[in-house]
């Protein structure tokens, strides 16, 4: 009995046994293969690149391997360098001509448009796991385009770094596309855990390339290499290699280093192996600079558009010096200790070793220069800043550690935010509010103006006479609105500027003044006003601004085509037309003041004669009223007039009032004159209303009417000239720039 309990037991386990070993079996053709696509672009991403995918090759149990080639890999003025990928045995599965030449900026955002057309058929066809994307080129980012638009999950090397150019936005935006990150530095990794990347999906890799730098790179037949480039005379530590590109962000700057950069070379007068620049804007200029300076006839330089990685390692590890902006300098380079000259700001914010000194600001052919002295031959510690030598099989496990059942969707894992504590509500109900600035001839007034147009607070200081004493008060006012404006609760959006002059809103510059404000030419407003407050900044003159001021909040208000015109001190105004205010080209337009209405009237203040401020403007009723007082014309009976009492504009209207019959004369020519140049203005710009504004308003308002039905052409005499309503246009106006233009949604 025992026997058979024990066949039993022993047929059970064989059982067991099978079918464990068949779930295996089972487990193992379930578990496919991982498929990664590795795309370069050019010979730069290559060399990281490419351990990756010999690692990946070497593995075909784990992994099936996908090469794209595209960008400048395929162009034969950059070496057409897909030729050595093929050399090194990779079989490529795509090849994609994606480069718009013209090495401007427009040809590299027309490669990013065509890449990004021909992208999808290829990642259709191949259907990858994980695309692998390195850096930070324009062409990077159209592959991390597509793919995450194509649900791929997309592995990034070298994000988190910082360069200083428009590569660094590029890679930041590539890594806020990637689901995983293998970055190369401590610091890069922190990078990208403050941008909100999840740190499981971060992997502190090293650089790949490291893998074959640390490698021992005294090959024996480094002098043959070098040799080869070089010519047979050349020794060992005593030559320079060079590689400069564009900045794309300051092109012509660039540019004018790169000439520095050869100048300098030729004057130090050592051999030279020179890289052509990459395919960036500007490049195309770079390689100009170089054929005008003959330096692929010049003795001392071998100029070269590709070589090939293992060899450019072996040429920069025995350099006596590397000069330039690549990134090779600052990260390659120091692996061997070789000296680095790093010109301009391409790499800034880059870690780099000892071995780099730092030209950013290179600007002379001296500095250069001498740095080249204090460089060249020197031997530097290898720096291991970059990497380890143990990148790719870090890589490697971290790939087959990705879960492709997990969630597609990445999440980013944002810091927490204190809640604040009982201001919800009082920050809801906030007033959005504009700080105006209204600069007079007489007074300097600042006002916190609300959405609706109510002067909350109000400020005023006599204008000071210098430059240096207008702005510190116009600060100190603007600081004291600031302070008051929280316990207002007006949320102040930003600054709108009112000023006498000539105005560059585009630049918030007063280009020429009145003579009422002096020392007031040439005056950049919006950068110490926004510097000191940390507010956008508007700026405007004052009669643009009582424009602006009737069409948001006064008799403008849903009116297409209106003129305002200012009556006070001076004669100013604005042309609101299709619901745009006028500038003119040079910023000129709407000097309504300085419309002539006689060829030989009275001398205005602009040095013209017969202008419509020559006989309507307070200052010219003013001289009036002086003329007529002098001759004892001006009082009348029953008008009160101090003997001490200055003589204004409007001693006049009450003169006229009483029926002073040459002060009611001196006013209907002023109206009169006011009246044609209003005329003047239905006929160039037929708006459909004119309203004026200012302290004569009302007194001009129904004798101009009566001017426009008497001269004007039939079909505009029907247009109304109405009054301002409005009691502070200067500071509504300035007011208005902000609250339009910071709250709208379409610019």
């Amino acid at each position: 009995m025992s026997d058979v309990k024990e066949q039993y037991f022993l047929r059970m386990q064989r059982n067991k046994e099978k079918k464990s070993m068949e779930k295996m079996e089972e487990s193992n053709q379930c578990k496919r293969k991982l498929r990664v696509c590795v795309a370069t672009c050019n010979r730069a991403d290559y060399s990281k690149l490419a351990p990756i995918m010999s690692g990946i090759k070497s593995h075909p149990e784990d992994f099936e391997l996908e090469v794209v080639v595209l960008g400048s890999h395929l162009i034969d003025d950059y070496g057409n360098t897909f030729r050595m990928i093929e050399q090194d045995d990779f079989d490529i599965g795509s090849k994609l001509h994606t480069i718009v030449r013209g090495e401007d900026e427009a040809a590299m955002v027309e490669s990013v448009g065509l890449a990004l057309v021909k992208l999808p058929d290829v990642i259709q066809r191949l259907k990858p796991d994980i695309l692998v994307v390195h850096g930070d080129r324009f062409d990077a980012l159209a592959l991390a385009t597509a793919a995450a638009l194509m649900n791929i999950r997309i592995l990034h090397l070298e994000g988190g770094e910082v360069s200083g150019t428009i590569d660094d936005s590029i890679r930041h935006a590539i890594s806020k596309l990637a689901h995983y990150h293998a970055c190369c530095t401590r610091m890069a990794e922190q990078h990208l855990i403050a941008m909100c990347e999840d740190h499981s999906r971060i992997l502190l890799a090293g650089c790949p390339s490291y893998d074959k730098l640390l490698l021992p790179h005294h090959r024996e037949d480094y002098m043959d290499i070098i040799k080869s480039w070089l010519g047979d005379k050349v020794q060992e530590g005593d030559y320079i290699v060079a590689l400069q590109h564009p900045v794309t962000t300051d092109i012509q700057h660039s540019i004018k280093i790169y000439g520095l950069m050869l100048d300098a070379l030729i004057s130090f007068n050592k051999k030279t192996l020179i890289l052509f620049p990459n395919i960036d804007a500007g490049s195309k200029e770079m390689v100009r600079v170089m054929r005008r300076k003959g330096i692929e006839q010049h003795p001392n330089f071998r100029a070269v558009k590709h070589i090939p990685f293992e060899q450019f390692i072996q040429l920069v590890s025995h350099a006596g010096c590397m000069i330039g902006n690549s990134s090779c300098g600052v990260r390659e380079a120091g692996a061997f200790g070789t000296p680095v000259i790093n010109l301009g700001t391409r790499q800034t914010g880059r870690e780099t070793g000892e071995n780099v000194l730092h030209v950013r600001d290179a600007d002379t052919h001296n500095k250069i220069y001498h740095a080249l002295e204090l460089q060249f031959g020197k031997r530097y510690p290898c720096s291991k800043i970059y990497g380890d030598g143990n990148a790719v099989p870090r890589i490697l496990k971290f790939l087959r550690s990705i879960d492709l059942d997990e969630p597609l969707q990445k999440t980013f894992c944002f810091p927490p935010v204190k809640d604040p504590i009982s201001q919800d509500i009082d920050h809801i109900l906030e007033t959005q509010s504009a700080l105006a600035v209204d600069l007079g001839g007489t007074n300097l007034r600042v006002a916190i103006v609300c959405m609706r147009g109510t002067i909350v607070k109000k400020y005023s200081q006599p204008n000071p006479k210098t430059f240096e004493a207008r702005m510190e008060l116009i600060l100190k006012m603007c600081n004291d609105a600031m302070r008051d404006a929280v316990g207002l609760n007006c949320r102040i959006l930003g600054v709108g500027v009112s000023t006498g002059g000539r105005v560059n809103p585009q630049d918030g510059v007063v280009l020429h003044s009145t003579k009422l404000i002096q020392e007031w030419s040439s005056v950049d407003l919006r950068t110490p006003i926004s510097d000191a407050l940390h507010l956008p900044v508007w700026v405007d003159n004052d009669g643009n601004c009582a424009a602006l001021a009737e069409r948001k909040f006064g008799h403008g208000k849903g009116v297409e085509n209106f003129v305002t015109v200012i009556t006070g001190t001076g004669i100013g105004g604005g042309i609101i037309h299709h619901n745009e205010l006028v500038h003119g080209s040079t910023f000129c337009a709407a000097e309504l003041g300085h419309i002539m209405v006689s060829l030989e009237g009275p001398e205005c203040m602009c040095g013209s004669r017969g202008c419509i401020e020559a006989y309507a403007s307070g200052m010219a009723l003013q001289r009036e009223a002086k003329k007529l007082h002098d001759e004892d014309l001006l009082k009348v009976e029953g008008m009160d007039m101090k003997l001490s009492e200055p003589i204004t504009a409007a001693h006049l209207i009450n003169a006229a009032k009483m029926g002073n019959s040459k002060a009611d004369a001196v006013l209907t020519k002023a109206a009169t004159a006011l009246g044609v140049g209003i005329i003047n203005i239905l006929h160039i710009v037929n708006p459909s209303q004119v309203i004026l504004s200012g302290v004569l308003a009302s007194c001009y308002q129904a004798p101009v009417q009566h001017v426009i039905s008497q001269r004007a052409l039939f079909s505009v005499q029907n247009i109304k000239v109405v009054t301002s309503d409005l009691e502070e246009p200067a500071l509504l106006g300035a007011a208005s720039m902000v609250l339009d233009y910071a709250t709208r949604r379409i610019y």
